[in-house]
Formats: C-alpha cells, structure tokens, sequence
C-alpha cells in the first residue's frame, strides 16, 4: 500500500510549496487535485506533466489526480486526459452523480451510465483508468450503490475508491466489511479520513439535533485498524489517499495530518507483526 496525501488543504498554494512539505511530511506520494482555484486547473492542465516532473525530483509519486469529471462534454476531458497521460499519472477520480431527491434515482443512474461510458472509451484512448469515490449525497454513496455503476465494466478501466469516513460522517453508512467485500474486484484506491456524530441542542419540534465534525484517524467513528489489517490479509496494494479536513489553522492541519499518517503506519506494522 502507498500513502499519498490529497492536495485540496492546500488550496491554491503552489506546487513549489507542496510538494517539499508532502515530502517533509513523510507521505509516498500526492493525489493531485486538479480544480478551478486551486494549484492545477483543468484549463491549465498542460502544466501537469512539468509539476508532476518536479515532484518527482522530490522523490514523491504522483499515482492519481481527483477532478470534479462527470460530463465529458462539459469539462476538458482531453486536455486532462491528455496531460495526465503524458505525466504518466495513471488514475483520475471522477465527480459526483448527485442526488438530493429532486430528480427519481433511475434517471441520474442511467445518465451516469452514458456518462461512464464515454469516459470509459475516452480514458482508454489515452491509457488512463477512472476511478469513483464513495461520497455523500451521490447516487454512490455506499458499496452497494456504488457496484451499480461498476457492474460490466473492467476494473483496470473504472474502479471502486470506498471512503470509510465519508460513510460514517455523510450518508452510505453500511458493515465496512461489506462495502470492501461488494467492491473487492474494482478496488484500486481508498480514502483516509474519520469523524463522527455528537448529540446538539433540542429543536423547536423537541427533536434532538445532531451535529458531525472530522476526527484525527485515530479519533473518530472509522475502525482503521480493523479496515487497515483487512486491507493487508486481502492483498491490497493500491493507494491510501490521505484528505486531512480539518476546520484548524494551516500549521495545526499539518501537524494532525503528520499524527495521521504516523497512525496508520503503526497499525501496519502492527499488523505485520501479528
């Protein structure tokens, strides 16, 4: 298993001030996000192949990039693919199919399904796979829902990327054993973060209010080091994408970050040992 460390804390900083700190920090790699406002933009996406040659010089991997891709007619999906192929980038998170119960669930599926399709065919082109994430307020949101869109197609092509921590924070919630266990043959990347949900205030209908925050990895809801030793006696060798979203100072968020990773690794290494 790799570590990469998801560059989205570090808004629109730029990769010269990235990638020593991701090195410093001790991660593998980075998991390049790629969005309007932040170091790469899918517009300026020529620049990735020079930014990903110099972190490597750094000793980083760049395994994967996120983006916000669903329709690829509406986003620069062959500037993107392109540029990630070129840099030899060889994963690409997709965006999110969103449901908010304003539209019936059958009809964003079947678009997704179109969507992916395409996708699919234009990702092969340039020898890059896809990857979805497991994200609240999607029509993927959980395992189950998530191998709708996976079932047919070749997971060296379109994986799965289960977030534990998006589940227990957002919605999706099911046995973490069973989300890995449906997603099994697509697996390719996991997100790495924890939270959890505390008791509030009462609301005027004398209800009970809930409220959720992000949790060092350590902290939260998430068994990591159940999910982690699974990983391990199952034969995972794909990527650990680190989030870090924490509401703290810049400095504090790199320092939980450091805590986080440094967690995971003992719980490997315990892991090994037992």
């Amino acid at each position: 298993m790799r570590t990469v460390l998801f560059t989205k804390l570090f808004g629109s900083r730029g990769l010269d001030e990235i990638g020593p700190t991701v090195a410093d920090l001790g991660f593998d790699g980075v998991d390049l996000l790629i969005r309007p406002g932040f170091s790469v933009t899918p517009d300026e996406a020529d620049r990735l192949p020079r930014a990903v040659a110099d972190l490597r010089a750094l000793g980083l991997d760049v395994p994967m990039a996120t983006t916000d891709l669903t329709d690829p007619a509406n986003f620069p999906t062959a500037k993107v693919f392109g540029a990630c192929a070129e840099a030899g980038v060889g994963l690409i998170r997709l965006g999110y199919w969103n449901y908010d119960g304003s539209r019936p669930y059958d009809g964003i599926r079947d678009q997704a399904r179109r969507d992916l399709d395409e996708l699919e065919r234009l990702a092969a082109s340039y020898g890059v796979g896809l990857a979805i994430q497991l994200h609240g307020g999607t029509i993927h949101s959980s395992g189950a829902l998530t191998r709708v869109l996976l079932e047919g197609r070749d997971p060296a092509a379109v994986s799965a990327y289960p977030d534990p921590g998006n589940q227990v924070v957002q919605d999706g919630r099911e046995d973490w054993r069973l989300t890995f266990d449906v997603l099994r043959p697509w697996l390719r990347c996991v997100g790495v973060k924890n939270g959890g949900w505390f008791a509030g205030g009462t609301l005027d209908s004398g209800a009970r209010a809930w409220q959720s925050d992000w949790l060092g990895l350590a902290d939260g809801m998430v068994p990591w080091p159940e999910i982690l030793d699974h990983l391990r006696t199952t034969g995972f060798d794909g990527l650990l994408s680190f989030h870090s979203h924490y509401e703290l100072p810049y400095e504090q968020v790199l320092d939980q970050t450091r805590t986080d990773l440094r967690f995971v690794r003992r719980c490997l290494e315990r892991a090994e040992a037992s």
